[in-house]
């Protein structure tokens, strides 16, 4: 299956498919003859699972580079250090690299390739749920401890291959991590595709063919927007629904000490709160999704181990951010999203509410 990406500045295709990925070396054989290196960047739990598998299905020559797991490798030092693996194997502006990992590899590779010798291609080539997001679209970044993705790039990938074989080693954390992206492409765009969540009994119980097809329709969703608005100037802030509270949370607790999509749907919660004042939502929308995110097994607990003040403090330097307003993706309905300016006070009063429920344990 091939879904294409255009933008302002590329175009491109995302090809979905099970075990695919000698498929995508034979299709860009002939492109490559134009590389003088091949590097691919992966991190060590990726490759310590996937190298058989990548080494018998990738025929081209390719180097390697190994980076931490997670978010720990979008750092500066991760970042110096890939840049001077490509200086000292003598890579030029005739070289090309393919991300091959989660959400946190294909930003940090993405943003490397953006400025080694002021731009070179590369390939993603996602190994997780989380990544049918990060991967489409050219956001490119690394974090700095004070914000998330604060120093980055939009740059495109020449091609997303989206091999589904890499899928089926995710441990269930990141099956969750994963869905909370889903649940947030469906909540922003198709109030069916939304409600059938809701029949979801556990993590563990999604159907593989249930999951390609959410998959699939969590990526058309993210390829239109990104057409629309290349750069975020508009249409893409939609897609930051749940992420200003989020990734407050995440920065307050430390990156890479809850996942990426944990966070996502924690921060969700207020928005949907904020959309009942705000827009025409029923007025227990907020409270359904934190019922159904409970009985998934997302843990709502991190919220009580920060203090809002350090919250505030993260959404104030996010980058949806000017003069001090927050700007909110919120839903008019489900489906129907927009951005308004909240004030903090309001933030504020959203996150006290929230407390009570997971100090209540409801």
């Amino acid at each position: 299956m091939i879904i294409p990406v255009k933008t302002t500045t590329a175009s491109y295709e995302v090809h979905l498919g099970e075990n695919i990925l000698s498929e995508f070396c034979h299709r860009i054989s002939e492109k490559m003859k134009k590389a003088d290196q091949i590097v691919v960047v992966t991190d060590e739990h990726v490759w310590s699972l996937h190298e058989t598998y990548f080494r018998e299905n990738f025929s081209l020559p390719f180097k390697m580079y190994v980076v931490p797991n997670g978010e720990a490798c979008k750092t500066f030092e991760s970042y110096f250090q890939v840049q001077t693996f490509l200086l000292q194997e003598n890579c030029s502006r005739n070289s090309v690299l393919l991300a091959l990992g989660g959400g946190a590899v294909g930003d940090l590779t993405g943003f490397v390739a953006a400025t080694f010798m002021r731009g070179i291609p590369f390939y993603q080539i996602p190994t997780t749920i989380l990544a049918h997001d990060s991967a489409v679209g050219g956001k490119t970044a690394i974090n700095h401890p004070n914000g998330k993705n604060m120093i980055g790039a939009f740059y495109q990938p020449s091609e997303v291959l989206y091999d589904f074989h890499f899928l089926a080693t995710l441990p269930v954390e990141e099956v969750r991590s994963g869905m909370a992206e889903v649940i947030k492409h469906a909540i922003i765009s198709d109030r069916n595709w939304f409600q059938e969540f809701y029949s979801l009994t556990s993590i563990e119980t999604i159907q593989k063919d249930e999951l390609l097809v959410w998959l699939e329709k969590g990526i058309r969703v993210k390829a239109h927007i990104v057409e629309l608005d290349e750069t975020e100037q508009s249409y893409r802030k939609y897609l930051n629904f749940g992420h200003t509270y989020g990734h407050a949370i995440e920065a307050s607790i430390g990156y890479g000490k809850i996942t990426h999509g944990e966070a996502v749907m924690i921060g969700m919660i207020p928005a949907l709160m904020l959309s009942e004042i705000h827009g025409e939502l029923e007025s227990s929308s907020a409270f359904q999704l934190y019922t159904l995110a409970q009985k998934l097994g997302y843990n709502f607990q991190h919220v009580l181990a920060c203090d809002f003040n350090e919250l505030a403090s993260f959404m104030l330097k996010d980058k949806k951010t000017t003069n001090g307003e927050l700007h909110f993706a919120l839903l008019q309905k489900i489906g129907e999203p927009f951005v308004k300016t909240i004030s903090m006070e309001e933030v504020q009063k959203c996150d006290e509410e929230f407390r009570k429920w997971i100090e209540e344990g409801q």
